[in-house]
């Protein structure tokens, strides 16, 4: 076993969590909507069947969804640019290819930037950020995201959702430091996924909490405690994903924790996200942590992370829930998230018998323009453009050469015009798109996200969103842009 004692560290450097960002996509599917459509086999499902838990949309994956959680917490951070990122899951698009470095070119992260992907387990966000707080030098962007996709009918199903979180970690104003940690490494095998498939193979769930969580976790956890020096019954939020229902307060008990400090684990809310659930539940955490509070999140997963954290006098302390946590919109149309997973085939006619075979040679010429959303600003007259070209588009300009880069996917834009096409092909009809006016002036032609035709109108505010543009299923690949997202009110 593997221990750390990071009060040293912290206190020497200053280092810690210095910023927080969280995401879940907007859609919500509602539980008994999943188990009435399997009541006819799985009756026992039903005792599953609370709450809702999110849901990715048809174009959302552990990419776009890292790309959302990594601007809000850029957002959050008053800090230089990161110079390393990690990119944590267990679902992510591409095996050979730097998954990373999309969400870093979407990100518009600096080219130097030292980029990773790790995965292999649910511990690989906890496992990332115990190696993050214990590191030295700059600032490290993690992310943690993932989109699972259960069997239909299995308990994983309901279990389950999707999500993303990221922690920026430096060396600056922390809201919170690492006091010490532990982590355990076993193949003990309570679940497995051949790589390429879909979908866990789990074993029996007593054998699971008895062997496994119960005699697993609770050694790992003391040793962080003690090398972070702190007493159990001085722990004030305890994270822990529930892997199974209802192991949180059985290992509380173990390892003598206070109950009433066991933070909610979000089931009816959202879900288990997997390697990005301990994240999210930090985040949460973080932003109702007062400050001078103890935090021990623990993850489990071939072996087991604990980490023990401090709140400074940055933490908040507020009441009220995070935004990310609120929003959303319950889905009750299992055949439709059936159809978003690729588990259900639908005719959807021959205006879908398309190749989208992508040109990787022109993907790599126009990076900056589609991962970025870079257009250009004219030097001479100020102009906004997209695409960037040589000539400015200003009728009254027209100067030549003049274009700087500038980064469209931040800036204040509204709906100009709408149209919504139910002949064109979309996973889920029909396609909206129209022109958006940004708040410089620039107009792009540009397919709306998440979103209803009610929702359209000219004038509707706008938020820029990275998203799946097309999947090439002949040979693997998908193509990623931005799209744009009305705001919507609280509720709708």
């Amino acid at each position: 076993m593997n221990t750390n004692n990071g009060a040293n560290i912290g206190a020497a450097t200053d280092r810690g969590i210095l910023a927080v960002g969280a995401y879940l996509p907007r859609l919500r599917l509602d539980r008994k909507s999943v188990a009435a459509g399997h009541r006819w086999m799985a009756p026992g499902l039903r005792g599953l069947a609370q709450g809702v838990r999110s849901m990715a949309n048809w174009d959302e994956d552990a990419i776009t969804m890292a790309v959302e959680a990594g601007r809000r917490a850029l957002a959050a951070a008053q800090a230089p640019a990161p110079e390393m990122l990690t990119l944590a899951s267990t679902t992510l698009p591409f095996a050979d290819r730097l998954n990373a470095a999309v969400v870093a070119s979407a990100l518009s992260l600096p080219k130097a930037l030292a980029a990773s992907d790790c995965g292999g387990s649910l511990r690989a966000g906890s496992s990332a950020l115990i190696r993050a707080l214990q590191g030295s030098g700059g600032q490290q962007l993690l992310i943690a995201s993932e989109r699972r996709i259960p069997r239909p009918a299995s308990t994983a199903e309901l279990m389950v959702g999707d999500g993303a979180a990221a922690l920026l970690v430096g060396e600056g104003e922390p809201i919170a430091r690492l006091l010490g940690s532990a982590s355990l490494t076993a193949d003990f095998v309570d679940h497995f996924r051949e790589s390429g498939r879909d979908g866990d193979y789990g074993w029996e769930e007593r054998w699971v909490r008895d062997e496994g969580l119960s005699k697993l976790v609770p050694p790992v956890v003391k040793q962080a405690l003690q090398a972070a020096g702190v007493d159990a019954n001085r722990i004030d939020h305890f994270v822990m994903p529930e892997k199974l229902r209802k192991v949180g307060p059985m290992v509380a008990k173990k390892v003598g924790v206070r109950p009433e400090t066991i933070v909610d684990p979000l089931f009816d809310r959202c879900g288990d996200t997997g390697a990005a659930h301990p994240l999210l539940m930090l985040a949460r955490t973080l932003a109702k942590a007062g400050p001078g509070q103890t935090i021990l999140v623990v993850q489990f997963g071939s072996g087991c992370d604990a980490l023990v954290l401090e709140t400074t006098d940055r933490a908040t302390g507020s009441d009220t829930e995070p935004a990310w946590l609120d929003e959303g919109q319950v889905e009750t149309n299992y055949l439709k998230y059936l159809s978003f997973t690729g588990q259900i085939e639908l005719e959807w006619g021959m205006r879908a018998e398309m190749d989208n075979k992508t040109a990787l040679s022109a993907a790599w010429r126009a990076e900056e323009t589609v991962h970025g959303f870079s257009g250009g600003r004219c030097g001479e007259c100020g102009t906004v453009q997209f695409p960037a070209s040589r000539i400015c588009v200003n009728p009254d300009c027209g100067a030549v050469d003049t274009q700087q880069p500038y980064r469209l996917a931040d800036e204040p834009a509204k709906i100009r015009s709408f149209t919504c096409d139910w002949l064109s092909y979309k996973p889920c009809p029909p396609f909206m798109f129209g022109h958006v006016e940004f708040a410089n002036a620039a107009r792009v032609l540009m397919e709306f996200a998440d979103c209803d035709p009610a929702d359209l109108a000219v004038g509707v505010p706008l938020d820029m969103v990275f998203r799946i543009k097309e999947v090439d299923p002949m040979r693997g690949f998908r193509r990623y842009f931005w799209k744009a997202k009305p705001q919507l009110k609280a509720g709708e």
